[in-house]
């Protein structure tokens, strides 16, 4: 007895430790602390999508942590800036906001999605990926929505909180990088798909191109061919084309992925299982289960023994 107690929490300890382990990309949690102002990088900017009603704003503004509006710079967004920013549609209902807590260079990005129910496509690697892409790095970025939206609006929120700021993005760089995040969330409603392997292959795409630095179109194909057949992943010839144009996009631009290599590892390592970043096979939870019943019925008969 006194060893399947012992046994068991030796078990215990390790699933805690499995479950509370932390990434740079962080798990979706309760948004960033925004009582502290950095005198040398500014406030946090909080961007409210436009289309929300004034008692949506004010649940917002409690998800993302606004506890105090003079501690804060604050905007809306808008359909219009969509068309400023990205071309996009005049037109569209913005619900998704955005804090930006800029950070000392080295921090990385951190992106916590706060309400994870609400935002449905896009997904943490994948707002982490395209910020890069549009030249974001070195901030902590919170996501929320008080109704369920893909989640795109909010990169066009980030944009406009450094804009405003005087830190103008390239625009070139923000249009490609919506058009990453486009492709990311079309790919992963792909049969055999999920978003998370769609963010490990744009990421290990990216790697290689900072590794590779490829000259041609044809460099390009290759490496995402050679990054397909890694992953084990079977396209379409039609979006196997679209990776590769937007990938060689990228090419173009001349965007020095080698700049934020850190952070793509950050990404990588975020993506993978829990289980496997611990050295873990894949059955482990199911003999935690397994040896709790066991442990449990254990006790049950020992109790049992006492009273008969």
């Amino acid at each position: 007895m006194i060893k399947k107690i012992s046994k068991f929490l030796i078990l215990t300890l390790i699933a805690v430790l499995a479950i509370g382990s932390s990434l740079p990309i962080h798990a979706d949690s309760g948004a960033s602390d925004s009582d502290s102002i950095n005198e040398k990088l500014g406030p946090p900017i909080v961007v409210y999508g436009a289309q929300l009603s004034d008692n949506q704003r004010a649940e917002v503004k409690d998800l993302l942590n606004v506890k105090d509006e003079s501690q804060v710079d604050e905007y809306d967004v808008s359909g219009q800036d969509a068309a400023k920013y990205i071309n996009g549609n005049p037109n569209s209902n913005m619900y998704s906001s955005a804090k930006i807590t800029r950070q000392e260079t080295g921090n990385g990005l951190t992106i916590n999605i706060v309400t994870p129910d609400n935002i449905t496509e896009v997904t943490k690697e994948m707002y982490a990926n395209a910020l890069l892409t549009a030249g974001v790095e070195n901030a902590t970025v919170d996501v929320a929505s008080p109704v369920k939206v893909s989640g795109h609006s909010a990169l066009t929120g980030i944009y406009k909180a450094y804009d405003v700021e005087g830190e103008q993005l390239d625009k070139e760089r923000m249009e490609l990088a919506n058009e990453e995040l486009d492709v990311a969330t079309q790919l992963a409603k792909k049969e055999g798909m999920d978003s998370e392997k769609v963010s490990q292959l744009l990421t290990e795409i990216k790697q290689t191109i900072a590794e590779q630095n490829p000259a041609t179109k044809e460099d390009v194909e290759r490496i995402v061919q050679d990054q397909l057949d890694k992953l084990e992943i079977n396209l379409s010839d039609k979006d196997r084309q679209l990776l590769i144009d937007l990938i060689d996009k990228m090419r173009d631009l001349n965007i020095n992925f080698d700049q934020v290599k850190s952070q793509l590892e950050d990404i990588t390592s975020a993506i993978k299982n829990k289980a496997d970043e611990l050295g873990l096979d894949e059955g482990f939870w199911e003999k935690v289960g397994n040896f709790f019943s066991e442990l449990f019925q254990a006790i049950s008969n020992f109790f049992k023994g006492l009273f008969s």
